[in-house]
């Protein structure tokens, strides 16, 4: 992985975006050309004739924009009543059929008032989602917007102007709209017109962070967030006050960089329980009312977690993907065939567990044992943020918008 530093957090610097190869740590292809490569790790290289174990089928294949690009937002679809949603830092959202990939509607937002556009290319720079609930539709920008849309027609409905970009997707529930900016506020929105509610403003900001934001949970009245300060918290939803903290990665060390401390991935909450993974700390299962630890097992991530019936994946800082138990946190299998492949956030797909790569690779793995069962290539591009799963079909985009969908059957003929 490239550490990517969130440079609007180091006070007095003059960099916009900094790159640096960390020990542990490779590069992403692609991102940076005068990004530096040496004693970088190279992906371990794929297995050649490689027989797929499980049918899997491409659907259909579309690309919003120029995606992400290389602003470090894990931008990816959403999914919601037979459509798929996507936005592009080149300004334009689309709803598509997501069973064949047709476009539904489609806008192109450039300059407007309310927006804080600085420099670059005539158009509002979508970062953070898309999400959906119902019939809105809400994305946020590196300029520090929030947008609502009608879901059935693209149709503008409000427009919030925030305090720091916004690199990761908001949630919406309970009426209002919840966002993280970058600057370690977050922000309660009235889901009816934008009105502010609320602000957090409390989080500690280091001064040197990896660039990125984790998103945002909602469950039964309650946001719960990953924050820089390698801390996870929990806050009253109708009024934003602080019902607890715990930390996950405690930032030791003599520098800076030693000293990174992230919760950047997603943190899942189910069963009363809060699942969570921390760079250079610790993954965890918290008791949601109260922050209590039930168990930790000393693997750092960040990348985030996922869950299936039993058990809880992640990928730790060489890429090895992990897989354990959700009762007590003890491992139950590890897979280093794509380690330095710099995965992407992971998803749980029935028995599998689906990731992405740098240079744009599917990969389903084996819940059981970790064993690989196939793979897709969407293009050349890195894959950074979890696919989204809907039950045989799963939606995957790479950083520069390659959208693909792949349906998931039984057994491989192949």
């Amino acid at each position: 992985m490239s550490a990517i530093f969130n440079a609007s957090r180091l006070r007095g610097a003059s960099l916009v975006l900094l790159a640096v190869a960390m020990t542990g740590c490779g590069t992403i292809k692609g991102w940076f050309n005068d990004t530096k490569k040496e004693n970088i790790e190279p992906p371990t290289p794929l297995a050649e004739n490689f027989a797929p174990s499980i049918s899997v089928q491409k659907v259909w294949g579309e690309r919003i924009g120029k995606g992400a690009e290389k602003t470090g937002a894990r931008m990816r679809p959403a999914y919601a009543d037979g459509k798929l949603y996507a936005a592009s830092t080149t300004g334009v959202v689309e709803a598509y059929d997501a069973a064949t990939g047709k476009t539904l509607w489609s806008k192109h937002l450039g300059n407007r008032r309310g927006f804080l556009i600085h420099r670059g290319p005539n158009s509002v720079r979508w970062a953070g989602g898309p999400t959906v609930d119902g019939d809105l539709l809400v994305v946020g920008t590196l300029e520090g917007a929030v947008q609502a849309f009608n879901t059935g027609d693209g149709a503008e409905r409000w427009t919030a102007q925030l305090t720091s970009e916004v690199i990761s997707p908001p949630v919406i529930g309970g009426g209002m709209v919840y966002v993280r900016t970058n600057d370690g506020h977050i922000v309660g929105l009235d889901r009816g017109d934008g009105s502010r509610k609320w602000t957090y403003d409390r989080s500690a900001v280091p001064l040197l962070s990896l660039r990125g934001n984790s998103p945002l949970a909602f469950v039964d009245g309650v946001v719960y967030s990953g924050e820089d300060n390698g801390k996870v918290i929990a806050l009253r939803a109708t009024d934003g006050a602080q019902l607890w903290e715990q930390v996950l990665s405690p930032g030791e060390g003599r520098t800076e960089i030693d000293r990174l401390q992230d919760v950047d991935g997603q943190i899942v909450v189910a069963d009363n329980t809060v699942y969570a993974t921390g760079y250079k700390g610790q993954t965890a299962a918290l008791i949601a009312q109260t922050g209590r630890p039930l168990w930790t097992h000393e693997l750092a991530g960040y990348n985030g977690v996922a869950l299936s019936a039993s058990q809880i994946y992640l990928t730790d800082p060489d890429a090895n993907v992990y897989a354990l138990d959700l009762r007590n946190g003890s491992s139950q299998w590890k897979q280093d065939a794509l380690k330095y492949r710099w995965l992407g956030e992971p998803a749980v797909q029935g028995d599998a567990v689906v990731v992405g790569d740098l240079e744009g690779w599917v990969h389903w793995l084996s819940i059981n044992d970790g064993k690989l069962l196939a793979r897709e290539r969407i293009s050349k591009a890195p894959i950074q943020s979890a696919p989204v799963v809907v039950g045989d079909m799963v939606y995957v985009e790479t950083i520069y918008g390659d959208i693909a969908a792949y349906r998931v059957g039984g057994s491989s003929n192949k």
